[in-house]
C-alpha cells in the first residue's frame, strides 16, 4: 500500500448487495469490516460447518484483507468478534486464541443477526505496515 492519508480497501462495486469497503487505511491504522468465512456454493467454498471452522477461516479472511492492506493479524490491536449463538462462545474461544500466540489485542464480543448463516464474524482494527 502506499503512504497516501487514506484508502479504501475492496471499495464495493455498482449494485454490490454489500454497501461497505472491505477495510480501509487512515492514521497509521487499518480498519475491516466485519466479515465472516468466505462461502460461496456456486465455487465450492464453504465457510465451514463448525464454530471453530467459521472462526479459522473468518480469521484467515481477515488477515487476508490486512495483508492486502500491508498489516497484519500479528498487527492487531482491536477485534470485535460477532457470534448468531451464545453456545459458540467458548468454541469461538479455543480456536481464536491459536491465532494470536504474541498476545491477544483488546476485544468485544457482540451477538449479530445480519441475514446469514455464519456462526461468527469478525472485525477489527491493526497498525498499519511492517506485514509478518
Amino acid at each position: 500500500m502506499n503512504d497516501t492519508p487514506f484508502a479504501i480497501i475492496g471499495h464495493p462495486g455498482p449494485g454490490e448487495r454489500r454497501p461497505f469497503s472491505r477495510a480501509t487505511r487512515a492514521g497509521g491504522l487499518v480498519f475491516v469490516s466485519g466479515h465472516s468465512a468466505p462461502h460461496d456454493p456456486a465455487t465450492g467454498i464453504d465457510r465451514g460447518a463448525t464454530a471453530a471452522e467459521q472462526t479459522r477461516n473468518a480469521l484467515a479472511m481477515v488477515d487476508s484483507i490486512l495483508r492486502e492492506a500491508g498489516s497484519s493479524l500479528d498487527r492487531a490491536v482491536q477485534v470485535t468478534m460477532l457470534i448468531t449463538d451464545p453456545a459458540d462462545y467458548a468454541e469461538c474461544n479455543a480456536e481464536y486464541v491459536t491465532h494470536f500466540p504474541n498476545g491477544l489485542p483488546a476485544r468485544h464480543t457482540a451477538r449479530f443477526g445480519v441475514p446469514t448463516e455464519a456462526k461468527v464474524a469478525f472485525a477489527c482494527i491493526a497498525l498499519a505496515g511492517d506485514a509478518s
